[in-house]
């Protein structure tokens, strides 16, 4: 700990434990990022920084951090077979669709997991709780432990707070997107009411740790696969990272909801849970780094960015990926169709997020061929055309499947293919059914187009 921690520790020795967990010098700035994280979250509960010129200071270094406006670029100019061009305006397509939602949402309250508990949860009111899809009373033994059947959800599931977190996404989603569009400061004005109500209201806030997650009667009170529920909070912080441009997210609610993310990007990178999930090879490992990216990216985390983009390369390109740019541990899954489109989407995610101008994920490729545009090239044919899938159909919600996958438009976008692009428009925007919007979490595109 540097020389500022150890003034930090003599002016507040009472509450040492507590801050040692967010002070950690920073490699990727000249300071230390916790460290200012720490203080600001002391300054809002009252106990430090009454002066006000260190107040402006903490306010300017934080505000640096992961509210920059990154460019965007919501065109493309694609070339038909006969030589003729045609421009493909993603803000022009998705305007109808995301004012209609967003002018719905305005009038939506809030309501975070302090609105449901669960009886079998073992955490607090604040404690986000969910229980493992595909495990089901034991016919043997119906009081007893739950047993697996995979790819088979079990309806009566404590769902709350997975539907509540799905509908805030929808909801900062939609009127980030509105905002992006119109500048209208009410789209952003009432989305940050959501955003204080999850992660600054302490009556209303959520805990920022998955301890009970995909729990299991009988089993688990919680468990390491369950952190993959919160890739739906991955388009909460894009889309707030868009709203810090509005004077309607004043300065301190930017740092208090940056505060919480930086803690749970912290838990996931450092729990057992996290840490497990964190390397799980499958489509939770890279949901681990889809959600730590955008995480990392929205509070300015360079080091786990770099961490992610290697892990890309050199386990799911190299471990994951197989020649023909599929992905065999979700090929054999009950759900093969389903599962693979969930982690290419994932994938796609990653390589927009964490890609830089000098390390670009989308356009690397293994000397064998292995990449974004090989796995592209894998699963589209059958998103195009389904009844071309060689495979059984998965056991459950074949009939759901494509809806508007993020991989089908990234991928159309930056590769410039025509038929990605419009097979993309042709496909159901906003569906209905809950298994496939928990298996969609990135819905909102204009937060993820840029140059």
């Amino acid at each position: 700990m540097g020389a500022g921690g150890r003034e930090f520790e003599s002016l507040h020795p009472d509450r040492r434990e507590y801050h040692s967990s967010l002070i950690k010098p920073s490699r990727n700035l000249g300071l230390s990022f916790y460290h200012i994280l720490s203080y600001t979250q002391l300054y809002y509960n009252n106990y430090l920084f009454e002066n006000t010129l260190k107040k402006k200071l903490i306010i300017a270094l934080l505000l640096i951090v992961g509210c920059s406006k990154k460019p965007i670029n919501f065109k493309a100019t694609l070339t038909e077979k006969d030589g003729t061009f045609i421009t493909f305006d993603l803000k022009d397509i998705e305007k109808v669709r995301v004012l209609k939602k967003a002018e719905r949402y305005l009038s939506e309250p809030p309501r975070t997991v302090t609105e449901d508990h669960c009886e079998r949860s073992q955490g607090d009111k604040h404690s986000y709780y969910s229980e493992g899809d595909y495990w089901w009373p034991d016919p043997k033994n119906p009081n007893g432990k739950y047993i697996r059947r995979d790819g088979e959800t079990n309806p009566n599931n404590f769902i709350a707070h997975r539907k509540s977190m799905i509908l805030l996404s929808d909801i900062i989603g939609s009127l980030s997107s509105a905002y992006i569009i119109t500048k209208d400061e009410k789209y952003a004005q009432h989305a940050v009411r959501h955003l204080k109500a999850w992660f600054v209201d302490p009556d209303t806030k959520m805990t920022p740790n998955l301890l009970y997650g995909q729990a299991i009667k009988g089993r688990n009170s919680g468990r390491s696969i369950g952190i993959i529920d919160t890739i739906h909070l991955v388009e909460v912080a894009l889309g707030a990272k868009v709203l810090c441009q509005s004077k309607s997210f004043k300065s301190k609610d930017q740092l208090l909801v940056k505060v919480w993310f930086e803690q749970y990007l912290d838990w996931i990178n450092s729990h057992n849970y996290g840490l497990k999930e964190k390397q799980h090879p499958n489509n939770h490992g890279v949901c681990w780094s889809l959600q730590a990216a955008a995480f990392a990216d929205f509070t300015g985390n360079t080091e786990i960015l770099t961490w992610i983009r290697n892990q890309f390369k050199t386990v799911y390109l190299v471990q994951m990926m197989d020649q023909n740019g599929g992905f065999p541990e979700e090929l054999k899954r009950t759900k093969p169709y389903g599962y693979s489109l969930f982690v290419l989407d994932a994938m796609a995610g990653v390589a927009q997020i964490a890609s830089t101008s000098d390390d670009n994920l989308w356009t690397y490729e293994l000397k064998d061929g292995r990449g974004m545009e090989k796995g592209l090239a894998f699963l589209m044919p059958y998103v195009i055309n389904k009844k071309a899938w060689p495979m059984k159909p998965d056991v459950m919600y074949w009939n759901e499947w494509p809806v508007r996958h993020p991989s089908t438009l990234l991928g159309g976008l930056i590769f410039k293919n025509n038929n990605y692009l419009k097979t993309w428009i042709k496909l159901e925007a906003d569906p209905k059914t809950f298994e496939v919007l928990r298996n969609l979490p990135l819905r909102h595109p204009l937060l993820w187009a840029k140059e």
